[in-house]
C-alpha cells in the first residue's frame, strides 16, 4: 500500500492544474453569469488530452487508469465545475459503449472522438424517472431493422451540442428494469427535438437540455448488448463514473479552502486577522481534514476498478461523503467571507451553487445511502 502519485500521474495533474488555472478560472465567472456554453475552452481541453479519457488505445484513445482520471477530474472542477461537467460528460456518455459494445460498435462510435472534437451525451434521466431509473417511460418499439423511439429525457448534459447520444429506453415499461436497453443515437435524426438550455442555479457553464423523441428511428445495430441488459449497463457505467463525480466535489471544496485561507489572513476584525480566531480556524481545519478523507476514499474507489474489483459500495461511500462534504465546505467558506461571501463579487458563492448539484446528479446523496445499505445488508 502506498499513497504517492507516480511521475506520470504528477505530470497529468500538473497539466490539468495549469489548464484549470490559466484557461478555465479566468473565464469561469463570465460563463457562469451569462449561462453560456464555453465550447472553445472545452475543445481546447479535448485537444490537450483532458477529455475522452476512457476510450481504449485500440480505438485511438488514452485508456487512462481510473485513478489518473480522478486526478484530472479534481483539477478541472477546481477550475470550474460547470465546465468540468461538460468535459467529463463525454466519458460518461461513451462508457456504455466501452463497457458493453462490440468491437465493431466501438470502432464506429468511439473512434470518431479520437480523431476530432466531438461531444456526446448520456441520456438516462426522464421528467418522471430520476432516482427511479426502472420507472422510465421512454419506449423503443422494434420495426424490422429499426427501433422507433418515443419519450423524453431530461437534464441531459451537452444535449444541445452533442454529436451522439447514449440513450436508455424500454421495450415495455411494465417490465421495469428488465425492459431497459441502451441505443446509440447518431446526430440529429428526424423526430428528435432539443429543448431550451435550462436556467440552473449552479454549474451554469454546463449545457443542460430536455430531449424529446417522436417516432425517432434508430438502427437495431446501434443497440449496446441485448434487450433487457440496459439497466446493468447503466449501473456499471455509474460505478465507473462515480469516482469522477466525487472528485468534482473535492475540487470545489479545495477551491473553497484555498479562498478561505487567503481571505481569513487578509480580513481584519477587532484589530487582527480573522484567521487568528479559533472559530475560523476550526472551520478551516474541518475543511482540510474532510477534503483529505474524501480524496483518499475516492482514490480507493478508483483503485478498485483499476485492480479489476467491483467498486459499487466504496464508490457510493465516496460519492455520498464527498458530495455532502463539498456542500459543507462551500457553505463554511461563505460563512468565513461573511457578507462578502454572499456577493457575486467574490468567488465562494459560485462554489456553493456549483457543489449543490453534486448532491443531486448521478445518484443523490440519499440514493447513495440506499446503495450502501443494500450492499451491506446483502453481505449479512
Amino acid at each position: 500500500m502506498h499513497f504517492g502519485l507516480s511521475d506520470d500521474e504528477k505530470a497529468l495533474q500538473e497539466t490539468a492544474r495549469k489548464f484549470a488555472r490559466e484557461v478555465m478560472r479566468p473565464k469561469s465567472a463570465h460563463y457562469d453569469e451569462k449561462s453560456e456554453f464555453p465550447k472553445e475552452i472545452i475543445q481546447q481541453a479535448s485537444e490537450m488530452g483532458l477529455m475522452n479519457l476512457t476510450i481504449p488505445t485500440e480505438f485511438g484513445g488514452y485508456e487512462l487508469p481510473h485513478v489518473a482520471q480522478a486526478i484530472i477530474a479534481e483539477e478541472l472542477s477546481w477550475g470550474c465545475a460547470g465546465m468540468a461537467t461538460s468535459m467529463i460528460a463525454n466519458d460518461l456518455a461513451l462508457l456504455p459503449i466501452v463497457l458493453g459494445g462490440s468491437k465493431e460498435q466501438k470502432e464506429k462510435f468511439l473512434r470518431p472522438f479520437t480523431t476530432g472534437f466531438k461531444l456526446a451525451s448520456f441520456a438516462l434521466t426522464e421528467p418522471g424517472a430520476g432516482s427511479d431509473v426502472a420507472g422510465m417511460r421512454c419506449t423503443a418499439r422494434r420495426e424490422g431493422d429499426f427501433y422507433v423511439v418515443n419519450g423524453q429525457k431530461q437534464w441531459i448534459t451537452n444535449g444541445e451540442y452533442a454529436d451522439q447520444f447514449s440513450l436508455f429506453c424500454t421495450t415495455d415499461p411494465s417490465k421495469k428494469h428488465k425492459g431497459i436497453m441502451c441505443l446509440v443515437v447518431e446526430g440529429r435524426p428526424a423526430g428528435l427535438t432539443v429543448g431550451k438550455h435550462e436556467n440552473k442555479m449552479g454549474q451554469r457553464a454546463s449545457n443542460t437540455v430536455t430531449l424529446t423523441f417522436e417516432d425517432v428511428k434508430v438502427p437495431v445495430a446501434n443497440r449496446i448488448g441485448q434487450e433487457g441488459e440496459g439497466f446493468m449497463v447503466a449501473m456499471a457505467t455509474l460505478d465507473n463514473s462515480r469516482p469522477l463525480t466525487a472528485m468534482f466535489a473535492i475540487g470545489i471544496a479545495r477551491a473553497a479552502l484555498e479562498h478561505s485561507l487567503d481571505y481569513s489572513k487578509q480580513r481584519q476584525q477587532f484589530g487582527k486577522p480573522i484567521a487568528d480566531f479559533q472559530a475560523i480556524q476550526f472551520m478551516i481545519a474541518d475543511m482540510a481534514a474532510d477534503i483529505e478523507a474524501a480524496r483518499l476514499l475516492t482514490y480507493k474507489s478508483a483503485w478498485l476498478l483499476d485492480s479489476g474489483q467491483r467498486n459499487t459500495l466504496v464508490s457510493s461511500y465516496a460519492k455520498r461523503f464527498a458530495a455532502d462534504m463539498g456542500m459543507k465546505a462551500a457553505t463554511d467558506a461563505v460563512q468565513i467571507f461573511g457578507g462578502y461571501g454572499y456577493s457575486r463579487e467574490y468567488p465562494v458563492e459560485k462554489l456553493m451553487r456549483d457543489v449543490k448539484l453534486i448532491q443531486i446528479y448521478e445518484g443523490t446523496s440519499q440514493v447513495q445511502r440506499l446503495v450502501i445499505a443494500r450492499e451491506l445488508l446483502k453481505g449479512v
